[in-house]
């Protein structure tokens, strides 16, 4: 069996995290599924970074320790990713004693290889983003991963040598084109911070306390990027000394999932201090794009009051709407927006016009007018065969687009099939053919190939609604798998329910803004 192992960020322990930050899980699980669903031994990994300055900062305000302010917010996490229903393999912590071990191993053998060395830092910082940064790295004078501003730092550091191993990525990324993704990501990557040079960065702190000590040198605390970004391995079995099989398995990633504010530290760092370990390197790193606010397009921030949190989404409307909703809506290289008018707007259209809608009036036609059982009696109309076609072909439709990770499209593929059966009812009007007692085994054969549609695109909806594939399979009573059109099934289908309810927006818009949460 081939083995796939994707990962997405680990994140970050400052706060909870608002559906732009919890996207990211939800696609990564989408993906994960997915590889599942066609055969593949799927690893897939995520977590929480719980080391830096900024925990610090947040805990001593919050009055406790870092430890104690880590777990609360770890906690917080991890339940909403679990209520995402991502179905991770592994759930990672950088406090785990394992991680900081192998942390201090792998920073003693990057010293003493030579590629760490000790100096002093000056220079320009961001503590949002635990950062360092130049100069000509600066956008309007500030920082350019997430806008704001920079702060002078001078301490004793190690700094490890980047420069040294510049040539050697910039050919691995000639001679590995799909390395970075998507291509915007890749020319921002060379030609803003490879073709300017690389500069050496600075791997350990001694301003603050709250990391992992440099075992040979306690007062240094191990720079936050070199302990999150070494995750992708510690937690898979990496030894400096002798991995283990799990590792010799897993490694390298097949993708890695990250957002587009931090591809830098993915694309650059990550793999040089892979290469430093002589390591193979991660054989896709994907920069999604992120999810805005509202009609300005505005990035989430507390500070603007714009924040939606997914717990809070899933409790209005449900997990696998707001599943749909973010997978659908973000492109595979543009941002995506998010306000409540288009959610429910995209309910009400999609799930429940389209799909529930299918579902529903078509389990309904098999109870009333063959109670409930019916088999393909083989009569064919002049429009059974398009659809068949369409079945047949939805399974490569989809494989090509999630090949490309372009998950909104392959979620379109679904819908276009489930379109076309609700087509297919009006061309073929089952009600009509209920009249006429000679035309009982073309009616049969018209419900039986919607119930193979609905199979069909049930299964392929797993990736993405997992719940709702669940009882589309289960009001249909199938266990049959495959992914084409069988004319042998036998179908004994049970009482129909409701998969999505149509929202009434004004009514849901004005409850909404009482509950506070429409600005």
């Amino acid at each position: 069996m081939e083995k796939y192992y994707i990962s997405t960020a680990i994140a970050y322990t400052s706060a909870k995290p608002h559906i732009g930050n919890t996207y990211e899980v939800i696609l990564a699980d989408s993906i994960a599924r997915y590889k599942r669903l066609k055969g593949f031994d799927v690893y897939f990994q995520t977590g929480t970074d719980e080391h830096g300055e900024k925990i610090a900062q947040k805990a001593e305000q919050a009055g406790v320790t870092p430890q104690e302010y880590v777990d609360d917010i770890h906690e917080e996490i991890k339940n909403i990713w679990d209520l995402m229903n991502t179905s991770y393999d592994k759930f990672v912590r950088t406090t785990d004693l394992n991680h900081v071990k192998v942390v201090q191993k792998i920073f003693k053998k990057l010293y003493e290889k030579g590629d760490i060395y000790k100096g002093k830092y000056e220079g320009l910082y961001c503590t949002p983003c635990e950062a360092f940064i130049t100069e000509s790295q600066l956008i309007d004078g500030k920082c350019p991963d997430c806008g704001r501003d920079v702060q002078l730092a001078s301490e004793e550091a190690y700094f490890f040598k980047l420069s040294k191993y510049q040539k050697q990525l910039e050919d691995y990324i000639e001679s590995h084109p799909d390395f970075i993704q998507p291509e915007s990501r890749k020319n921002e990557m060379i030609n803003n911070f490879l073709k300017p040079g690389l500069q050496d960065l600075c791997v350990s702190r001694t301003s603050f306390d709250w990391g992992i000590k440099v075992d040979f040198d306690p007062k240094h605390v191990v720079y936050v990027w070199l302990d999150a970004l070494t995750n992708y391995i510690t937690n898979i079995g990496y030894s400096v000394d002798n991995s283990t099989d799990e590792f010799k398995k897993y490694w390298p990633a097949d993708l890695q999932l990250v957002g587009k504010d931090i591809i830098r530290f993915h694309t650059l760092y990550w793999p040089i201090f892979l290469m430093a370990l002589d390591l193979p390197l991660p054989k896709q790193v994907f920069g999604h794009p992120w999810l805005l606010f509202g009609a300005n397009n505005e990035k989430m921030s507390k500070s603007r009051g714009n924040v939606i949190y997914a717990d809070d989404l899933a409790k209005d409307f449900g997990v696998d709407a707001i599943r749909y909703y973010v997978l659908h809506e973000i492109p595979f290289s543009n941002d995506g927006t998010i306000t409540y008018d288009l959610l429910i707007e995209r309910i009400n259209s999609d799930l429940v016009n389209i799909l529930g809608n299918l579902v529903n009036r078509t389990i309904s036609m098999v109870k009333k007018y063959f109670d409930s059982s019916i088999t393909n009696k083989g009569k064919f109309s002049e429009y059974d065969q398009d659809l068949i076609n369409y079945i047949n072909e939805l399974d490569s439709k989809v494989e090509k687009r999630m090949d490309k990770l372009e998950i909104g499209a392959s979620l379109d593929e679904i819908f276009n099939v489930l379109r076309r059966s609700n087509k297919y009812i009006d061309e073929t009007m089952p009600w009509v053919l209920a009249k006429d007692e000679v035309k009982k085994a073309e009616l049969e054969s018209v419900l039986y190939n919607l119930l193979e549609a609905i199979r069909v695109c049930g299964i392929l909806l797993k990736p993405y609604l997992p719940e709702t594939s669940d009882s589309i399979l289960k009001q249909i009573n199938s266990d049959d798998v495959s992914l084409v059109y069988n004319d042998a099934n036998v179908y004994s289908v049970c009482d129909p329910f409701i998969l999505f309810y149509r929202i009434d927006k004004d009514k849901k818009l004005k409850e909404l803004e009482e509950n506070k949460k429409v600005s």
